[in-house]
């Protein structure tokens, strides 16, 4: 009776399971750790499995250009999808934007960033680690702060560069540079600063970093990435994604 009682539910896992699929998802260094808690979610509640690529989006958008078998792109910028659309690799009306990022200046010392950022204009450090400026959107608005702040030729000889946000992070957690400019993601948990000292950079000081996602052609058919694409929008997960810092 026990085993026949269970019969109905295996069947239905069962079915689940010959139905879930995989989806190549590409995703920009900032939302790092927000598309795990995603990709939690839809494995939980479709079986569907997300394969992650994080790095720099300048070097994702190269790595797509060249062949790159991904199925779902998560830019840090609006520039790179809309050129993939472009070029025609991408599935049409597909584009929306899924997060607007904020930028800080952080340091691993829990005293050494105050809440206006005046320690830019001081000796208090040796080394500012930001993303490269050419392939990391974050780090170009980080170049963007400096300029507007008048400071570029007092900060240009302390700049450390890393090919991403996540190794100009890194930098600093390490102790490499005293300070850097990272997302706010990176240096939340729960929504409040994990460790350290941050001066939250105000928006007038550079151009709204808005994040679009894209549905690539390779990935048209696949379950797992139109999935995806669906659950980004849904109520529950913007709520989650804010919780990391981003507007929407």
């Amino acid at each position: 009776m026990f085993a026949r009682s269970l019969l109905p539910a295996l069947l239905l896992c069962m079915a689940g399971a010959l139905h879930a699929a995989e989806a190549q998802v590409a995703v920009a260094a900032n939302f790092a750790e927000p598309i795990k808690a995603i990709g939690a979610v839809l494995e939980k509640t479709t079986g569907h499995k997300l394969q992650i690529t994080v790095g720099a989006t300048g070097r994702l958008y190269a790595q797509i250009r060249n062949g790159a078998p991904f199925d779902v792109l998560l830019s840090a910028d609006t520039k790179a999808p809309a050129q993939l659309e472009s070029d025609g690799l991408v599935q049409p009306g597909s584009r929306f934007t899924y997060a607007t990022g904020k930028l800080v200046l952080w340091s691993a010392d829990a005293t050494r960033v105050d809440a206006r950022g005046a320690v830019l204009k001081t000796d208090g450090f040796r080394k500012l680690a930001l993303a490269n400026p050419k392939t990391a959107p974050y780090g170009a608005a980080a170049v963007e702060v400096i300029d507007k702040l008048g400071l570029t030729s007092a900060l240009t000889p302390k700049l450390v560069q890393g090919e991403s946000i996540g190794q100009a992070y890194n930098f600093a957690h390490t102790g490499n540079a005293e300070i850097a400019f990272v997302a706010l993601s990176q240096v939340l948990e729960g929504g409040r600063l994990k460790s350290g000292s941050m001066w939250v950079v105000p928006q007038g000081l550079y151009a709204p970093i808005r994040q679009d996602a894209v549905l690539l052609k390779t990935g048209a058919g696949n379950e797992a990435a139109r999935a995806l694409m669906t659950l980004l929008q849904s109520p529950n997960i913007k709520t989650l994604i804010r919780s990391y810092g981003y507007e929407l």
